[in-house]
């Protein structure tokens, strides 16, 4: 109790209990890219090939 005592002394009031924030809740899209960053670059590659056969075929 050696801080309560010189708080005390000096007049200051007593130290304030810190309260934990709630934690916000977090989307999906940023809990998948959180948990899998590299997500995105598979998605992307695979539209890309999927667009490329498309036009491929279309030219045909």
């Amino acid at each position: 109790m050696g801080e309560a005592k010189r708080r005390k002394d000096l007049g200051l009031p007593p130290r304030e209990k810190r309260v934990k924030k709630e934690e916000e809740k977090v989307g999906l899209i940023s809990n998948l890219s959180a948990k899998y960053p590299f997500l995105p670059f598979i998605l992307g590659g695979a539209l890309l090939t999927v667009l490329i056969v498309d036009l491929v075929n279309y030219y045909k």
